[in-house]
């Protein structure tokens, strides 16, 4: 009786090439992703510098909200 093991990682019922394949591929999308936000930013930085204020009112506004909420729960 022979026992054949299965070529998995870490039980995710992928191969060792295909799990690497993935993680390259991750890698390329995020390397497109900063020579994108790098080629907006040289192109027009004026509406980039407003972009991230709208971002950073975005998060402030939700950091606000989170607080009011936690406030409103402990009273």
């Amino acid at each position: 009786m022979r026992i054949q093991s299965a070529d998995r990682t870490l039980g995710s019922g992928r191969g060792y090439g295909e799990a690497r394949a993935v993680a390259q591929a991750k890698k390329i999308a995020l390397y497109i992703v900063v020579v994108f936000v790098l080629y907006t930013i040289i192109t027009s930085p004026k509406r980039s510098a407003e972009l991230v204020g709208v971002g950073f009112e975005g998060v402030s506004s939700a950091a606000q909200s989170v607080g009011d909420f936690m406030t409103e729960l402990v009273k």
